[in-house]
């Protein structure tokens, strides 16, 4: 298990979450936009009630504009990119500068997307460069803890927004079992007993969505 500093462990636990929340959140948009096009313009309320984010937004049109590529909206997915960004270039001696450029690529493109007319093709490259990413961090680093880190915080991102849209039960044991596989092979410190709970509600038949992700939100110690 590779030895790294606690503010390291946490800046890879963050890349990975912000990350798969570049991810899911393109993907969530990209049917949110479908939606709208085919008249639905208030679509993007439900979107922001779903994910539990400020409905700040004017109109259609500003919700597009503002909600991917603002920087001064912390939400949008613009801010999280640029915060897995910043967070992997301080990380570049553990993970390398391969993976860095992935994220820097999706930057790229997520800078496009701001003058584009078709802002959907823009995301539609980012995400491709995120799942590159996730592919190299497998291919590159050599750390075992480094990847498994990573990709705990992607898994609980993941669980966190499948909570968030009240997925599925298959889709959250899943989950609940994929982040049970990763996180006991990490350094991190985290509570088993909600851990155990988590396990536990994703199998009921009557599914507690907020508890579910009350615990995830909680689930590392500090």
């Amino acid at each position: 298990m590779g030895i790294i500093s606690i503010e390291n462990s946490d800046r890879l636990f963050w890349l990975g979450r912000y990350s798969e929340r570049v991810y899911t959140s393109t993907r969530l948009f990209a049917t949110s936009f479908d939606r709208m096009i085919d008249g639905d313009i208030r679509d993007y309320d439900a979107f922001c009630s779903q994910l539990d984010i400020p409905n700040i937004y004017l109109s259609k049109e500003d919700f597009c504009r503002r909600y991917i590529t603002d920087e001064e909206d912390p939400n949008s997915i613009y801010s999280n990119l640029i915060r897995a960004y910043d967070n992997a270039i301080v990380l570049r001696n553990e993970i390398g500068s391969e993976p860095i450029s992935y994220i820097q690529l999706a930057v790229y493109d997520m800078k496009k997307c701001a003058s584009s007319n078709s802002p959907v093709v823009e995301l539609q490259r980012v995400t491709d460069h995120i799942l590159a990413f996730w592919g190299i961090v497998d291919d590159m680093i050599e750390c075992e803890n480094f990847r498994n880190i990573i990709k705990t915080g992607k898994r609980i991102e993941r669980l966190d927004l499948f909570g968030r849209l009240q997925m599925d039960r298959v889709s959250l044991v899943r989950e609940v079992n994929r982040l049970s596989g990763r996180i006991t092979k990490t350094n991190l410190r985290y509570d088993q007993g909600s851990l155990d709970e988590i396990k536990r509600l994703v199998k009921e038949e009557k599914t507690d969505y907020d508890r579910i992700v009350e615990l995830v939100d909680h689930l590392l110690k500090d």
